[in-house]
C-alpha cells in the first residue's frame, strides 16, 4: 500500500526541484536588470568625487561577503536582500544638500524596492526558516558595514561630499552584487 505513494511523492519532488531552480534563474535575472538600472541611476545622480578629496573613508566591507563562492543560492539572496534593505535605508535620508535631482533618487528607490520584492516573492519560505539560523554572523557584519555609512553620513551632516563618498560606495556594492549574479547563474 505504501508502494502506491512512492511514485506520485517522487515525481512531485521532480518537478518541485525543477521549479526551484526555474525560478533561481528568472530571479538573478530579473535581480540583474534591476541592479543595472540602479547602477545608471546612481551614476546619474553626478557625485563629483574629486571635489572632496579630504572626505575619502574606508567603510570595510566585510570580506567574507567578498568572497562569493563561498554561498549558496538561498545565503547569496539572504545577504543580497540584507544590502538592498540597509541601501534603501541610506537613501531614504537627508539627501538635500547634494543638489542630486529627487525624481532620479526616487527612481532609484523604486529599482531597489523592486529587487527586494523580486526576492520575497521567490523566496519567502527560505527567508522566514533562514533569517533567524543561517550567516547571522554575515548579516551582523553587513549592519555594521552599513551601520558606519549612515553614522559617517551624520557626523558629516549629510554634506554634499559624503554623500558623493556613500554614492562610490554603492556604486562599489551594486559592482558586486552583479558579481554575485554572475557567479551564480553559472
Amino acid at each position: 500500500m505504501t508502494y502506491r505513494w512512492i511514485l506520485p511523492m517522487a515525481l512531485l519532488l521532480c518537478f518541485s526541484t525543477t521549479a526551484l531552480s526555474v525560478n533561481y534563474d528568472l530571479l538573478w535575472s530579473q535581480l540583474r536588470s534591476s541592479n543595472s538600472a540602479c547602477q545608471k541611476l546612481l551614476w546619474q545622480l553626478n557625485g563629483a568625487p574629486q571635489r572632496c578629496p579630504e572626505d575619502t573613508m574606508n567603510f570595510q566591507f566585510p570580506e567574507e561577503i567578498e568572497q562569493a563562492q563561498q554561498f549558496q543560492k538561498e545565503d547569496a539572496a539572504l545577504v543580497f536582500y540584507e544590502m538592498l534593505q540597509h541601501t534603501l535605508r541610506i537613501f531614504r535620508r537627508n539627501f538635500a544638500s547634494t543638489g542630486w535631482n529627487e525624481t532620479i533618487v526616487k527612481n532609484l528607490l523604486v529599482e531597489v524596492h523592486l529587487q527586494m520584492d523580486h526576492l520575497e516573492t521567490n523566496l519567502k519560505g527560505i527567508m522566514e526558516e533562514e533569517s533567524s539560523t543561517r550567516g547571522n554572523t554575515t548579516i551582523l557584519r553587513l549592519k555594521k558595514y552599513y551601520g558606519s555609512i549612515s553614522q559617517y553620513l551624520k557626523a558629516k551632516k549629510y554634506s554634499h561630499c559624503a554623500w558623493t563618498v556613500v554614492q562610490a560606495e554603492m556604486l562599489r556594492n551594486l559592482a558586486f552584487l552583479n558579481g554575485l549574479i554572475d557567479y551564480l547563474q553559472d
